[in-house]
């Protein structure tokens, strides 16, 4: 299980890399990250996503974003 630390970071860096990705900013990337269901499955060590890396959360946001948009 990650602490709580290692996680507030790791957030933090997906964060910053999302709206570099979506040319946004940090305010409107931390409102698209916590709307998510990424977000929600992040915070649930069972899913063990936070084992995965930065960028390929970063990307599975931006999927979700795509599905919703149709």
């Amino acid at each position: 299980m990650i602490s709580d630390l290692l996680l507030w970071n790791k957030i933090g860096r997906i964060i910053v890399l999302l709206g570099e990705r979506l040319n946004v900013s940090s305010e409107r990337a931390l409102g698209i990250f916590y709307e998510s269901d990424t977000c929600e499955r992040l915070h649930d060590p069972d899913t063990g996503l936070y084992l995965m890396g930065d960028l390929y959360i970063v990307n599975d946001i931006i999927r979700e974003l795509q599905d919703k948009m149709g």
